[in-house]
């Protein structure tokens, strides 16, 4: 993804929810039985339940109005696996391979020459000036439409180093859940992400039941042309928002228009978000899901190079964030499980 791979730290170093999981059958919070059956029963999945109860409810005092009730989350190590690498670096590091007959000056040219040595300590020693380098490289050049399919073409074959398994099916089921409930009670979800925008929209809609038009994430400038084919819209090499931190609040204001009662991370990365979302008038609610589960899926907070959990760890309590233990806190992480 395009903002996570230009972070510092990164620089240093089920498929659908089922059907009826996804439909839409009421919109009172009240009349929907258990609507996260992966969750074990405890005070995050109560907050959940509460909070959505008191803004759903006409008349109460927390009641929010279904046009402003806005939910935002992160997409790397929130809504799916982002360990040991996130994905986008993934695809980025296969299309400098998949590009390299291309190049052959790429052989003796860094970080390139690096990235086909598998040289993890060189490519880190490139930093972040190197990782952009890459990004540019394999990410810019061409027209949306045409990385629109490369990307696409990717996810569906690439596989995790781990499990073996796309990289769609490292969803997470309770979050999956916790979407489709949110939906069903008027909630408009968005994905606001590090991610690169066109990386993540092919795939986005099918995956987490979210259209491209509600995907907010980093961007690079686009150029208008008439070719011989008609309009198109090339990718140009440079970087247009970084849809991390503090560009976070920026994207969902430039492409969301209202600010989000809800919000869901969790990292630092995340941090501005939760911030925006939560310090404003009004029932408000954030949570971080925090990596706890070593056995089934990995754990990391304060030190990973990837999805660090640190500063908003400690403001959490203080901030009336939740925090979700994914070890404690759900039944399954993934659906296959």
């Amino acid at each position: 993804m395009i903002g996570r791979l230009v972070d510092r730290r990164a620089a240093l170093t089920g498929l659908l929810a089922s059907a009826a999981a996804l439909s839409l059958p009421s919109r009172s919070a009240r009349a929907q039985g258990d609507p996260l059956p992966s969750w074990n029963e405890g005070r995050a999945k109560q907050s959940i339940l509460d909070f959505v109860a008191a803004v759903t409810k006409e008349g109460a005092p927390d009641f929010v109005p279904a046009p402003e009730r806005i939910a935002t989350f992160d997409n790397d190590g929130t809504l799916w696996c982002e360990q040991p690498m996130y994905v986008q670096l993934g695809f980025a590091l296969d299309r400098v391979k998949a590009l390299a007959p291309k190049h052959p000056e790429w052989k003796q040219k860094q970080p390139f020459k690096a990235v086909l040595d598998n040289d993890i300590a060189a490519l880190a020693k490139a930093g972040e000036k190197g990782l952009l380098e890459l990004v540019m490289a394999t990410h810019a050049g061409m027209t949306t439409a045409e990385f629109a399919q490369i990307a696409g073409d990717w996810i569906k074959s690439a596989r995790h180093p781990k499990f073996g398994r796309p990289y769609t099916d490292l969803v997470y089921q309770p979050m999956l859940e916790l979407l489709a409930y949110l939906r069903a009670n008027g909630f408009k979800t968005f994905i606001v992400s590090g991610g690169g925008i066109e990386f993540m929209r092919p795939w986005t809609e099918r995956v987490y039941g979210i259209p491209p038009e509600q995907v907010v994430g980093s961007t690079i400038k686009t150029q208008f042309k008439v070719d011989k084919d008609g309009p198109v819209l090339i990718r140009l090499p440079t970087i247009d928002l970084v849809d991390d931190g503090p560009g976070k609040p920026v994207g969902i204001n430039s492409h969301i228009g209202r600010r989000p009662v809800a919000a869901f991370g969790n990292s630092d990365g995340d941090f501005q978000m939760l911030q925006w979302a939560t310090q404003s008038p009004g029932k408000r609610f954030g949570l971080i899901v925090h990596h706890t589960d070593a056995e089934r899926e990995y754990a990391y907070d304060r030190k990973s190079t990837f999805g660090k959990l640190d500063k908003a760890l400690d403001a959490a309590s203080s901030k009336g964030w939740i925090v979700v233990s994914m070890k404690d806190d759900w039944k399954r992480i993934f659906r296959f499980e």
